[in-house]
């Protein structure tokens, strides 16, 4: 891409706080954008082909609300990303990520969490000290359980698809928000699914075909009434 083009990308961002470059083939993150870290509010560099992240700029962007860049070739994400605490949503979408930053917890204000399609073999813990956080997707994944931490977990829905899942901690139950948990496409047998998220959970939305047992099996668990009560008041609250 041109200067010229690059130059009026920058000028549209200066007025608008937004800036959008998509599908340029890019292999670096833009470093002239280290002049606009006060001005923007979104960033979305979406089907690229970045492999890095700059840590000496990312930390820079503190009135970020949206960073996007699914389709990239990112296989770490730096610290200083852990500095945007304004940051609500963050869209990493095939890229070949295998976890998250350590202080990744520190992102306070995330409310929605896109990991589709990267390589995290583990549930990230950092997520359970996220209060804000509404939607995760970590679907196409290489998960193979969900651990006791996720009880911590805030979100109101979790994407599960596409895993490697045959164990599920009974923690999940616990989860005070969580109303929509898709399972779909993963390894569980119906002895690894714990009763407690029919008989004692928030989750009105259990999706769970493509496992290792047939759905007909279970609507004969012990629980399974007292989930279709919360799916039948959830359906109605939104019809």
């Amino acid at each position: 891409m041109g200067n010229s083009a690059l130059r009026a990308h920058l000028e549209t961002a200066q007025k608008t706080g937004v800036f959008q470059l998509k599908d340029r083939g890019l292999t670096e993150f833009p470093e002239e954008l280290q002049r606009l870290t006060s001005n923007l509010r979104t960033i979305d560099l979406s089907n690229n082909k970045i492999e890095h992240l700059p840590p000496a700029l990312i930390g820079k962007f503190t009135l970020l609300k949206s960073l996007s860049l699914n389709h990239n070739r990112l296989t770490v994400l730096p610290e200083e990303l852990c500095k945007l605490t304004k940051l609500e949503t963050l869209h990493l979408n095939n890229n070949h990520l295998t976890q998250l930053p350590a202080a990744f917890g520190q992102l306070s204000a995330l409310k929605s969490l896109s990991l589709s399609g990267n390589q995290l073999r583990a549930v990230p813990s950092q997520l359970c000290s996220l209060r804000h956080l509404d939607v995760v997707d970590l679907s196409k994944n290489q998960i193979q359980s969900v651990p006791d931490t996720v009880g911590e977990l805030q979100a109101i829905e979790l994407n599960l698809n596409q895993n490697q899942i045959s164990q599920i901690s009974p923690q999940i139950s616990r989860c005070p928000r969580l109303k929509v948990l898709r399972m779909e496409e993963n390894c569980l047998e119906l002895s690894m699914l714990p009763r407690s998220i029919l008989s004692n959970s928030q989750i009105a939305l259990l999706a769970v075909e493509g496992n290792l047992f047939e759905i007909k099996k279970l609507r004969e668990l012990e629980g399974y009434e007292k989930y279709m009560e919360r799916f039948t008041a959830t359906k109605k609250k939104f019809a």
